[in-house]
């Protein structure tokens, strides 16, 4: 199985907005996430739209607005979003939970392939299903903390944050951009 690149990117993308959520900056704007990923803008927009629509991410409009996850990340399993952006897991059709098709065989009781394919279907979305978001940010974060990695997102976000405060800093802020560099595995 091989994912459109429209999946791909959609995966990236929902990563990166728990990423960001993680290190205190819960509201993205699409520049920042085609950065981020070196996605193409117009196309990632698209994206973001068609998860907004499935509810898998909110839009803020306006100067500050953005995009969110619409739940936390705990509770998005990978293969939703894998199912929202390609549709079924199912490699044939008469395997498929959500979009079954009768096979053109004439005993699909006992049809090899469908037999083989089932458990190829059960493979997949028992790994995709079995992962959320949460998942894949914490690992992401633990790994790149043990690598040393500056952590995405954490150094626009005191940019941001310093703009919008003008110059003065939060002591609550400080504290955990603190806690957050020193923290390793």
């Amino acid at each position: 199985m091989k994912f459109s690149k429209k999946t791909e990117y959609a995966l990236r993308a929902m990563i990166d907005l728990g990423i960001a959520r993680e290190v205190g900056r819960p509201l993205l704007q699409l520049s920042e996430l085609a950065d981020s990923e070196r996605l193409p803008a117009k196309f990632l927009e698209q994206i973001l739209k068609e998860l907004k629509q499935g509810g898998l991410v909110l839009g803020l409009r306006g100067k500050f607005g953005g995009y969110q996850l619409a739940e936390p990340a705990a509770r998005i399993p990978v293969g939703r979003i894998v199912r929202h952006m390609s549709g079924p897991l199912a490699p044939i059709a008469c395997v498929s939970q959500t979009a079954y098709e009768k096979c053109s065989c004439p005993d699909e009781a006992h049809c090899g392939l469908r037999m083989l394919m089932l458990d190829v279907r059960n493979a997949i979305t028992g790994i995709l299903d079995r992962y959320t978001v949460a998942d894949v940010v914490e690992v992401t974060l633990c790994k790149m903390r043990r690598n040393g990695v500056p952590l995405p997102f954490s150094d626009r976000n005191a940019r941001t944050r310093a703009r919008a405060q003008r110059g003065r800093a939060s002591t609550t802020d400080t504290i955990i951009r603190e806690l957050l560099s020193d923290y390793s595995i």
